[in-house]
C-alpha cells in the first residue's frame, strides 16, 4: 500500500521534471477550476496543450485547443484530466494508447477511477487521483518546495 510520502514522492515524480502537459476539460471561462489550472501551469514555465471539442480549432489563454490527445502531434509528458467521473476509463485508455505514453496521468479532486487506474499502472504510466495540480506543484515543486 502507497504511503503519502510515497504518493508525495510519485507526484513530485509527475510534475517536477516534465515540460508538456494535456489538459483535457480545459474552459474558456475563468470561474472554472480548468482555466485556473491551466493560467497557473503556463505561469508556472508548462507548455500547455488545452483538450476540449467544443473549443477545438479555437485558442485558450494564446495556446491552441485540439478536440482529443490524439490529435497532438507532439509528445505528452502528464495528461492532466478534469472532466466527469463516467469519462475517466475512456480517456485514460485514450492517453495509454499515445505514442509515447505519456509519463503520468493525473485525475484532479473527486475524480477516482480504481480500475482505469491499475490499467495506466500496469502500462507503466504513473496515475494520481483526486488531488489538485496546481496546489501539489506550489507545495511540491514551487519556489518554496521542501
Amino acid at each position: 500500500m502507497e504511503t503519502a510520502l510515497d504518493y508525495d514522492r510519485k507526484m513530485t515524480a509527475a510534475l517536477c521534471g516534465l515540460r508538456t502537459i494535456a489538459l483535457v476539460g480545459a474552459s474558456h471561462k475563468p470561474a472554472r477550476p480548468s482555466h485556473d489550472v491551466m493560467a497557473y501551469l503556463l505561469s508556472a514555465g508548462y507548455r500547455v496543450i488545452p483538450i476540449n471539442p467544443g473549443l477545438a480549432g479555437g485558442e485558450l489563454l494564446g495556446q491552441p485547443v485540439y478536440a482529443r490527445l490524439a490529435e497532438v502531434s507532439e509528445p505528452i509528458d502528464l495528461v492532466n484530466i478534469f472532466r466527469r467521473r463516467d469519462a475517466l476509463s475512456g480517456l485514460v485508455d485514450e492517453a495509454l494508447s499515445l505514442s509515447p505514453r505519456p509519463s503520468a496521468v493525473w485525475m484532479q479532486f473527486n475524480l477516482i477511477d480504481q480500475q482505469a487506474a491499475a490499467r495506466g499502472e500496469a502500462a507503466g504510466v504513473s496515475v494520481i487521483m483526486d488531488r489538485c495540480t496546481r496546489i501539489e506543484h506550489a507545495r511540491l515543486c514551487g519556489p518554496n518546495a521542501r
